[in-house]
């Protein structure tokens, strides 16, 4: 059986390839061979994401004609590659993108940084800010006004509180999408739903169709559920989902689920616009892969002028295809562990009934909070809180990073809770070991990859502002001179939690 879940074609390639812009050369440098600047030029493209790993790679005819280059040089560089572990071959089956068991990919992330660390640590790992008070005060008091009848049952219901189901369905339906508490299942966050539909869904083995780069911790959800990820790169900057990949990869590679962030894409900040959310649904249904769309940033949009696209299931109005997927943790507080699942009501019942047998339920009094904060309208008040206090996070970050290094690359996203950040050649592994060193934590790029891409990228949350900004980039530059002298190279970053 072929080792490779996706395929480039020969014309794609070339155009990424001729895309790439090269370091100029020094006075005397000499070019390197050519068959040896297309091996670089692979290898990079796999080492961005920008080429998926185990993606078949053309025919050796087939990329010579494209690029204009002799047989021979494509030969040449496919050895190269090879040699250096960042392509397999089986004779029948084509060559396929890999990456050098030396260059492994981390298997957790960094653990949420303990309380009494923060005065000497300035911690970037977690997207992730403090509660909106006084909303989180008065939304538990006023849940635990309400928790004497629910003291008197049993208090396990495992699709969620009726009350909380009717009052996220109304909600879905305020916003133009027809829903019945039927279609809905409350979780213990986010991750919780995802876990579930995975379970349900997806065996081991089962070829998951994900972004590349993506949210690390679904990542990691996924590979532990025993999954075989298909990375689909992402266009350049904030330009959202390669439909044309998209489609070729539901394709060729037949995926059970696929998992994408349509509002404020983690790590990248992408919005999807409308035409590529009708025409990834309509690539879904066709090839039979089930859709679970991650809304967890939907309402973070920073800018007062975002026009926010219609809801990705409001394409799929027979339910067939779409399954949302919402949480408290981000437009609220990330320890309101309270998500849910927007599914077909057959779907809602399957996710229940497998659930027997793993957390049973959510915590109540939380659903009585966050019921609360619907019903009374503090939901909206926290969320304007929130966005406020990201936006400026934001606006300093930026400033603060452009100003202290100037070489880094990002686009600014217009919601979210993240920057995605190419380091100006540095690797962000090392990145990260220097940033312990230097007093900062800092996710590295390959945490949102699939097997070790993203070397070169760092992701910066929104999650400090004003002068902690200022010496949070700082930090970072110190970082950078480390490793741009050698002094910060290492072994793979600290195995850190990435919220």
């Amino acid at each position: 059986m072929a080792q490779w879940t996706s395929a480039v074609g020969a014309a794609q390639l070339a155009r990424q390839l001729h895309a790439q812009q090269p370091r100029p050369a020094g006075p005397g440098t000499r070019r390197p061979p050519a068959y040896r600047a297309l091996a670089d030029g692979i290898r990079l493209l796999v080492l961005e994401g920008r080429v998926p790993v185990a993606a078949r790679l053309p025919a050796e005819r087939e990329l010579a004609l494209a690029l204009s280059v002799s047989r021979t040089t494509v030969a040449a560089a496919y050895e190269a590659l090879r040699a250096e572990g960042f392509l397999e071959s089986r004779r029948g089956a084509g060559s396929w993108t890999a990456v050098p068991a030396g260059n492994p990919l981390p298997a957790r992330g960094l653990e949420p940084l303990p309380p009494e660390a923060l005065g000497s640590m300035i911690d970037l790992g977690c997207a992730s800010l403090p509660a909106p008070e006084p909303w989180l005060t008065r939304a538990v008091q006023g849940a635990l006004e309400e928790l004497t009848p629910y003291a008197h049952t049993h208090g396990d219901y495992p699709a969620g509180l009726p009350a909380l189901r009717q009052m996220i369905a109304d909600r879905y339906t305020a916003s133009g999408i027809p829903t019945m508490p039927e279609q809905i299942m409350v979780t213990t966050g986010a991750m919780g739903a995802i876990d579930a539909i995975c379970h349900l869904f997806a065996g081991r083995g089962e070829r998951i169709a994900v972004e590349s780069p993506s949210y690390a911790n679904i990542l990691q959800l996924m590979r532990e559920a025993g999954a075989r990820l298909v990375p689909v790169a992402m266009e350049e900057g904030l330009g959202g989902w390669d439909m044309n990949r998209w489609r070729q990869v539901l394709r060729d590679a037949a995926p059970r689920l696929a998992y994408v962030v349509a509002d404020f894409h983690n790590p990248t900040g992408a919005l999807a616009d409308e035409d590529r959310r009708r025409a990834l649904v309509d690539a879904a249904r066709s090839a039979g892969t089930v859709l679970v769309v991650d809304e967890t940033m939907h309402e973070l949009y920073l800018d007062d002028d975002v026009d926010m696209p219609r809801r990705v299931c409001a394409f799929d109005p027979a339910g067939s295809t779409v399954l949302t997927v919402g949480s408290a943790s981000k437009a609220f507080w990330a320890g309101m562990r309270i998500g849910w699942v927007r599914a077909a009501p057959d779907v809602i019942r399957s996710l229940v009934a497998a659930r027997a047998y793993a957390d049973m339920g959510t915590p109540v009094l939380e659903q009585l909070a966050v019921n609360w904060l619907m019903r009374t309208g503090g939901w909206e008040e926290a969320v304007q809180i929130r966005r406020e206090q990201a936006r400026d996070n934001r606006d300093a970050l930026v400033a603060a990073v452009r100003r202290e290094l100037p070489d880094w690359e990002f686009a600014v996203p217009r919601g979210g809770l993240t920057l995605w950040v190419r380091t100006g050649g540095l690797s962000g592994s090392r990145l990260a070991v220097a940033g312990e060193r230097v007093g900062v934590r800092v996710p590295s790029g390959p945490r949102f990859g699939v097997d070790g891409a993203f070397e070169g990228y760092v992701r910066l949350p929104f999650t400090v502002g004003g002068p902690v900004a200022d010496e949070a980039a700082q930090r970072l530059a110190a970082a950078a001179q480390l490793v741009g002298s050698g002094a910060g190279a290492g072994a793979e970053a600290p195995r850190t939690f990435v919220a």
